[in-house]
């Protein structure tokens, strides 16, 4: 099963707030190391899935955001 970008990112930022949930519980700090060292690693190969992702558009400029599409045809 291949993995999505996004699905990356989304395990990622569970994984950094579990991080944060765990250092304020003071659990054992060689868990919450452990984790943020992975978390890191976690990051970087997402933010690479994310720029290497094959995500076409045909979106441009003058679309501005989808949610107000009447600002962008002025």
């Amino acid at each position: 099963m291949k993995i999505s970008a996004m699905q990356w990112l989304a395990c990622t930022t569970l994984l950094l707030i579990t991080v944060t949930i765990f250092a304020t519980m003071n659990l054992s700090f060689s868990w919450v190391f452990f984790l943020t060292v992975f978390g890191q690693l976690m990051l970087v190969f997402t933010v690479y899935k994310v720029l290497k992702d094959d995500y076409t558009t045909d979106k441009t400029f003058k679309d501005f955001y989808e949610d107000r599409p009447d600002l962008g045809e002025s």
